[in-house]
């Protein structure tokens, strides 16, 4: 595996403006696409920021992984926010015991990768 650099980084933080700068939204609204264009706006510089100081080569490259799918998933549904997840066959327990805790692995392993730091930011 190689590692990702700064410089690779970098573009990607850039590709997410340039990105948002034409953006258009899928309804043509000029408020829906100035609401789109502030919300990828916002969500790239609070990952970024969140995630300047990651010194992990692992986190790093899961984290552009993260980045790269969020930005083509956005431009194939021409949607900025992220996809919601499903839950797994039998994704609801009772509220106690061994149940509810498979249950909640279930679902902890069944978040895909465009959304593994969605959850911590809202």
């Amino acid at each position: 595996m190689t590692q990702v650099t700064r410089q690779e980084i970098l573009g990607l933080y850039r590709k997410i403006f340039r990105i948002a700068k034409k953006w258009r939204s899928a309804s043509g609204q000029m408020e829906e696409t100035a609401k789109e264009k502030q919300y990828i706006i916002n969500e790239a510089k609070t990952l970024f920021q969140k995630n300047k100081n990651l010194t992990d080569p692992e986190q790093i490259k899961q984290c552009a992984e993260e980045c790269e799918a969020r930005i083509e998933i956005g431009l194939h549904y021409q949607i900025p926010y992220p996809r919601p997840i499903h839950l797994p066959p039998m994704g609801l327990a009772h509220q106690q015991g061994r149940a509810l805790r498979h249950q909640e692995k279930l679902r902890k392993l069944s978040k895909p990768l465009y959304l593994k730091s969605h959850d911590e930011i809202s």
